[in-house]
């Protein structure tokens, strides 16, 4: 599994917030009531509340289905986490994959190791359980680092 592979989950993760974050948006507007002034021209309110609606459902349906990639992501991932022997690289890919901690959290949480160290046992790992493809996602002997 790669890098990419495995980022995911914090990927969906971020699209389904931002779903979630727009729906509140538009039922927000949705219930918006303001005062109707007598005596004005009319406006198409009512076209915009159907649009206003139908752009609701939709988004609700968006939501629902990036839910359901969420938790087929988050299986897949504990699947292949689960199948590393050592427990510190399980911790590791763990807290950064699952969890979504950045570099230095997950090393803040596993006393003894410092950010480099956390992103050397995920790196050396992934090299070795998958053999290093020449691309910037892994650690490679050849002096590209991968870091990221």
């Amino acid at each position: 599994m790669t890098i990419k592979e495995l980022s995911q989950l914090t990927y969906l993760k971020t699209e389904l917030m931002q779903e979630r974050q727009r729906l509140k948006e538009l039922a927000a507007m949705a219930t918006n009531c303001s005062a109707r002034l007598n005596g004005l021209p009319g406006t198409s309110r009512i076209a915009d509340k159907t649009a206003l609606a139908a752009e609701i459902a939709d988004i609700k349906d968006a939501v629902l289905e990036k839910s359901k990639r969420v938790a087929k992501e988050y299986v897949r991932l504990i699947r292949f986490i689960n199948t590393v022997d050592d427990s510190l690289t399980r911790m590791v890919l763990s807290l950064r994959f699952l969890d979504g901690y950045l570099w230095s959290e997950v090393a803040a949480r596993i006393p003894g190791n410092s950010e480099d160290s956390v992103k050397k046992i995920c790196y050396r790992y992934l090299k070795k359980s998958a053999g290093c493809p020449q691309c910037h996602e892994h650690m490679c002997d050849n002096g590209s680092s991968g870091i990221g």
